[in-house]
């Protein structure tokens, strides 16, 4: 038997076939093959549209069970893994109201201060584990207060992965990990939030129905599974959101395990077995794909927006034909830590939570035209991602969660060799590359929903570390110094 896993980024979407019974990848492919638009009609909004993610995912199936050579026919289950924090509204019809209103989209930032400060930070923090902040929650009151002929038309609304399972099976529902990221969950009392809804004057009538993260939630639709080469009726059996999946593609399901990865956006994700909050907000803690009622299991985020969109952005700029990924990584590897005094803030992507939601903009600092080439530049970009990352994982740590090792699949900025030893150094974490990614992950946790895998140690069997890179302890005073200089001048900044 073999399952299909699908990844809706904000970038692409990627779809991976693996084998049940080997646990190996047989088949993986992507559409757009390019970075996918992002709609900015103002500053700081960020939107798609859902058909679109629909039609490209419609694609994405269709070539990977051509070039693997799969049979739709043979596919035991789908596990969905999707960008969180975004918001879908529909009608009745389940038709789509409005374009999604993504995760990196800041225009309800407003919103959610003021709501933190109404509910009590406090009552916050203790119930929410959050800032109500800029999540899908906050996102669905701006539409109400901005476009309120539109928002009469909600009949539901959904996260992303939400929307993708809606239109394989007609059905509308979500999960606990998904209203958890929304901040619509309460947990101190494991329930949705009444005391948010009315505050935010919502109805309660337009939460989909709860499935839970692992187990059948709904069922491919005939005419559908026409359309995807597939058979109808099969079950979708996993869905979790882009982060936590990354976790779960790692085997990062118990407390003190720690995952991380370093795409569009960036992030340190650790898991805890106890209710924590950081008392600023900077980092967010949800429900993790294992977490039950009875077991918390709790994901602590660190975000960073401007990680591999930096990088995206700094290639274009430099010519995408003379220069792909590889190349930028050599360039940078030639110049010595510290980018001879060039320093980079990479906080070009909306405001950033980790810094109280600030939005500083990226900037690059301490050029000199007579000393200073490209790969200068592109050092800084690497190294300005780095620290912004250890950055926050200090965040973490003063939660009280070590950071000693960490996994992360090997592909974006972890290919990199100048962004993984930097941040082992100044870390002093070991960092483990596997042979996965979030398509991948989905596709794992399709079969642990189905009950095909027994346990999450038999669906990991094949899980393989590719890679380990140790800090540079020979270097450490060199990195903390470089990284010293550019925190102060971070923090001139905001």
């Amino acid at each position: 038997m073999q399952f299909l896993g699908i990844d809706l980024g904000s970038s692409s979407i990627k779809v991976a076939v693996i084998d049940g019974s080997s646990g190996k990848t047989i088949g993986q492919a992507q559409y757009p093959k390019q970075e996918m638009e992002i709609i900015s009609k103002q500053s700081d909004w960020a939107e798609q549209e859902p058909e679109v993610w629909f039609d490209y995912l419609k694609k994405a199936i269709k070539e990977v069970l051509s070039s693997s050579g799969v049979a739709g026919n043979d596919i035991g289950a789908i596990g969905i893994s999707y960008q969180m924090h975004g918001l879908v509204l529909v009608d009745k019809d389940q038709k789509v109201i409005r374009p999604s209103i993504i995760w990196c989209d800041s225009r309800a930032v407003s919103i959610g201060d003021k709501a933190e400060k109404e509910l009590g930070e406090e009552w916050a923090l203790t119930h929410l584990l959050n800032s109500p902040g800029n999540f899908t929650a906050s996102k669905l009151k701006w539409v109400k207060e901005n476009e309120p002929e539109l928002f009469d038309k909600v009949y539901k609304f959904m996260l992303p992965g939400d929307y993708i399972a809606m239109r394989l099976s007609g059905e509308i529902t979500t999960t606990i990990t998904g209203l958890s990221e929304g901040i619509f969950w309460d947990f101190d009392k494991n329930v949705i939030s009444d005391k948010l809804l009315r505050y935010y004057g919502f109805d309660k009538s337009m939460i989909p129905d709860i499935v839970e993260g692992f187990g059948e939630q709904v069922k491919l639709k005939e005419d559908i599974a026409g359309e995807l080469g597939l058979k109808a009726g099969i079950p979708v059996t996993y869905r979790a959101g882009d982060q936590p999946n990354n976790a779960f593609s790692l085997n990062v399901l118990n407390p003190g395990e720690v995952a991380a990865t370093a795409g569009t956006s960036g992030v340190v994700y650790a898991v805890a077995d106890k209710k924590v909050y950081d008392l600023k907000s900077r980092v967010n803690v949800f429900a993790h794909v294992n977490h039950t009622k009875e077991t918390e299991r709790l994901g602590v985020l660190l975000c960073v927006n401007g990680t591999g969109i930096q990088y995206a952005w700094l290639r274009r700029l430099m010519g995408t034909e003379r220069f792909d990924y590889p190349a930028l990584n050599e360039m940078a590897e030639s110049v010595a830590p510290g980018s001879g005094g060039v320093m980079c803030f990479p906080f070009g992507n909306g405001a950033e939570r980790m810094l109280g939601n600030v939005n500083p903009g990226a900037q690059f600092s301490g050029i000199n035209f007579n000393i200073h080439q490209d790969k200068h530049i592109v050092r800084a970009a690497v190294e300005g991602i780095a620290f912004s990352f250890y950055y926050g994982m200090k965040i973490i740590n003063e939660m009280g969660i070590e950071t000693k090792v960490i996994r992360a699949g090997m592909a974006n900025l972890f290919q990199s060799k100048v962004f993984a030893k930097t941040l082992a150094t100044l870390s002093g974490a070991t960092i483990e590359l596997y042979n996965t990614d979030g398509s991948v992950g989905a596709a794992r946790g399709a079969g642990l929903g189905s009950g095909y895998y027994k346990s999450s140690k038999e669906a990991f069997a094949n899980l393989k570390k590719l890679k380990v890179i140790e800090p540079d302890n020979s270097n450490v005073t060199k990195y903390r110094d470089v990284y010293n200089n550019w925190k102060v001048k971070l923090e001139e900044l905001i």
